[in-house]
């Protein structure tokens, strides 16, 4: 064997070595295998869906933007039907959890989807803002029974990705929105 034939080797064997991961993963994801755990505590959307075209209108008449300076996470509080003390506690939780992001906070907004909360339980919730599902995208995440919440998240793209049901834990909700946010 010459020296140029064993440099060769030595390289195709060097190319192989960093190749065999990435052929790896490929042929692991062509057969739809996935890891057994995740490491997030709300439910995936699969696949997320496009909310760009969805119009969300604010309490003030505005179109909710999806492009923004702040690269923004949309967290949809889904109100059920007469939200009353146990509702305004959930969504008084959302904003407390965007509030332990500290100086991240600001990458983070709290809508609620529910034109009928009076004012001054508004002024008392700020920052979170107040939004109406003009197109219905959302209804199908919403919960049926009076006085609870739901919760969703849309990337900064304006994609749905990541849902709780009611009943959600908020220190996990809060733990996945910091990932995502710091991520």
């Amino acid at each position: 064997m010459t020296p140029d034939t064993r440099k060769r080797i030595g390289l195709v064997l060097i190319m192989l070595l960093f190749a065999a991961p990435l052929l790896t993963a490929y042929v692991l994801n062509a057969v739809g295998w996935r890891p057994a755990g995740t490491r997030n505590y709300g439910e995936m959307i699969e696949p997320p869906q496009d909310l760009t075209a969805a119009r969300f209108v604010l309490a003030d008449g505005r179109p909710l933007q999806w492009k923004d300076a702040d690269w923004s996470w949309t967290v949809f509080a889904l109100t059920g039907p007469g939200c009353a003390q146990q509702c305004i506690a959930r969504i008084d939780e959302l904003r407390r959890a965007r509030l332990t992001l500290n100086q991240n906070a600001y990458r983070v907004r709290v809508v609620v989807l529910d034109d009928s909360l009076p004012a001054a339980t508004l002024a008392a919730l700020s920052p979170v803002e107040v939004a109406r599902d003009a197109d219905a995208k959302l209804a199908g995440l919403r919960p049926t029974a009076a006085d609870q919440v739901a919760v969703a998240f849309a990337d900064p793209h304006g994609f749905l990705v990541l849902r709780y049901a009611v009943g959600y834990d908020a220190n996990k909700l809060r733990k996945d929105l910091a990932k995502l946010v710091k991520g």
